[in-house]
């Protein structure tokens, strides 16, 4: 390389290296403003009054951390081992939102993922509405706001005795993320051959039986990030759960929001229940990362 030549690159190869840098910068600049709100809370279970009014953000430097919105709960160290009926209360709730959620998740996939194969594998059509048309059906209902329907589902679950039970709320959940699971199943069959499954009916196999033997474990990443959205959706929606339930079936989103008292929010306790309802997406946020991006680009790259 001649001396002109290095001393044109140069340039670039700076340009390059302060491009990344502008890129990574941004990237970690987005990134704590995604994390303030968890850093928030979190820091905030440990204070105490004054601390939270003046708007303290840094252990050991701006306040003293202290155990007053575990203490709240029942669930700091000094009380673990010591009767509480918040920390029933909490187990109670907690344990509704993991049934609730875990429940509606598999029934969806479930169904989504059939559904999807049908839509998918097989032509319909229903007056003029074909294949696409019926798949875009699905996702429009996403668009329907949920306080249109908190009349028809009082009413409903009313006349079937479906009020503050799990049940009634892991149907409706089911049918809040059956579109989400449609979409991104469908997807997922459109990209598996169909040469295989028309290669296994030739062995022998039956339809059932080359969907389950030879389609399902080929689309179960997929079923994976479908499942994993879905969880997310459900656990986190408050308004059905507010609307339909009073106290057996009543989920954690009702039991944060309920944190007021005749002195006003009790910032500390809301804090910490809210670090307690956040951690487990958290957790499966880092350990299934690959499948939730799986599922959120599904369809978008082919």
């Amino acid at each position: 390389m001649s001396l002109s030549e290095h001393e044109e690159g140069a340039p670039r190869h700076a340009g390059r290296i302060g491009g990344r840098i502008m890129i990574y910068a941004l990237l970690i600049l987005w990134a704590c403003i995604c994390l303030f709100p968890i850093y928030w809370s979190v820091t905030t279970s440990f204070k105490i009054a004054p601390d939270v009014m003046r708007g303290h953000l840094i252990p050991f430097v701006d306040f003293q951390p202290s155990w007053k919105g575990l203490r709240s709960l029942g669930l700091s160290p000094d009380r673990i081992f010591e009767t509480s009926t918040v920390r029933e209360e909490f187990v109670k709730r907690f344990t509704n939102s993991v049934v609730v959620s875990v429940g509606a998740s598999l029934l969806a996939v479930a169904l989504g993922s059939l559904a999807a194969y049908g839509l998918s594998r097989f032509s319909y059509r229903f007056g003029p509405m074909r294949n696409k048309d019926i798949s875009f059906f699905f996702l429009s209902q996403l668009i329907l706001p949920p306080v249109v329907l908190a009349l028809p589902f009082l009413v409903l679950y009313k006349e079937l005795d479906l009020l503050d039970t799990r049940i009634g709320l892991i149907l409706l959940y089911t049918l809040m993320v059956l579109p989400i699971v449609i979409w991104i199943m469908r997807d997922q069959f459109n990209g598996i051959p169909v040469e295989l499954e028309e290669a296994a009916l030739v062995d022998g196999l039956s339809a059932w039986g080359a969907f389950i033997r030879i389609v399902v474990p080929l689309a179960l990443p997929g079923m994976v990030a479908a499942f994993i959205l879905s969880l997310i959706l459900s656990w986190n929606e408050y308004f059905f759960a507010a609307l339909l339930t009073s106290t057996d079936a009543k989920t954690l989103p009702v039991m944060v929001a309920s944190q007021t008292g005749s002195q006003g929010i009790n910032w500390w306790s809301m804090a910490a229940l809210a670090t307690a309802a956040v951690l487990p997406l958290v957790l499966i946020g880092i350990f299934l990362e690959r499948y939730i991006i799986k599922g959120m680009t599904a369809g978008a790259v082919k």
